[in-house]
């Protein structure tokens, strides 16, 4: 059964032309629109998915609860964001799941933070670093306004001077120089630990990988998500005028303890060279291929 909206609660105000505002509801206070204005106290005891309809205009926002992909966009920032075209693809890679302990570094804003904190539950944590005061000032306002600050160790501090924790189970690089700390990643993580690293150039692709080369990393990828949105008109389906192109690099590996002898002289330029063979056995005799 929905819950009716009571005061301090935070509602998405979905307009019927589309326009979208999040608004923290209070008793006696007002929204200004292009659509006109929205009395909160019209809102209080209303139901999500209930829709109001605004004075003498006649127009009408429908109440809905925010969404992560709403917060992140519609939050105070100070840096450029991971997309969330780019941040589901790189939790589901670091495998993030309940109970999981992470490392982000560079946190910037908090988008990334959030998504990882919405994942290890109340039972994981995600241990933040961040070297500009403002940066983590403003992560600790975003992250605490959505509820998931309990979640975050957030720390004040550059990562030249490296991590506290170990043997945590994977670690999110997103610096301006992610090759100058690759060795430092590697120490963190856990055997088999899941390191992912943002870089927004080639160059700087090229520069990481070279670094982890020289480090019992296996499993390297390097990986960039494009999409592209559509018109939802039926009868004139086609894609949005415009599209958000390229967004960042993304690099993942996993730690190992030690390369085994066979690699020792040759380990670096075969994991350069060498494809992935992906194998998918069927256990299904009767299925058709």
């Amino acid at each position: 059964m929905n819950e009716l909206i009571k005061g301090g609660d935070r509602v998405l105000l979905y307009g019927e032309d589309g326009t979208k505002f999040l608004v923290r509801v209070e008793a006696g206070k007002k929204k200004g629109t292009h659509l006109g204005v929205v009395e909160f106290d019209k809102i209080i005891g209303k139901n999500y998915g209930d829709a109001i309809t605004i004075g003498k205009t006649n127009k009408s926002y429908y109440l809905l609860q925010p969404t992560y992909i709403d917060d992140i966009f519609s939050m105070k920032r100070k840096t450029q964001i991971v997309y969330p075209k780019d941040s589901s693809y790189i939790v589901m890679k670091l495998d993030i799941k309940p109970g999981s302990r992470v490392i982000d570094t560079g946190v910037g804003s908090g988008a990334m933070c959030a998504a990882m904190a919405r994942l290890v539950g109340n039972e994981g944590k995600v241990y933040a670093y961040e070297r500009r005061e403002d940066f983590y000032k403003l992560a600790t306002q975003n992250l605490t306004e959505w509820g998931l600050i309990d979640r975050v160790e957030l720390k004040l501090r550059d990562i030249v001077f490296g991590f506290d924790e170990t043997n945590v189970d994977a670690l999110l690089l997103d610096v301006p120089d992610p090759e100058n700390y690759i060795q430092v990643c590697w120490e963190a993580l856990a055997g088999g630990g899941r390191i992912g690293v943002i870089c927004p150039t080639v160059n700087q692709v090229s520069m990481v990988l070279e670094k982890m080369y020289e480090l019992p990393f296996i499993d390297v990828e390097v990986w960039e998500s494009l999409m592209r949105q559509f018109k939802p008109y039926p009868n004139r389906l086609r894609p949005v005028d415009r599209m958000v192109a390229h967004t960042t690099y993304m690099i993942f590996a996993r730690k190992v303890n030690a390369f085994v002898k066979i690699k020792e002289e040759s380990s670096k330029e075969q994991m350069k060279e060498t494809e992935p063979i992906i194998q998918i056995e069927n256990t299904n005799e009767n299925a058709e291929i």
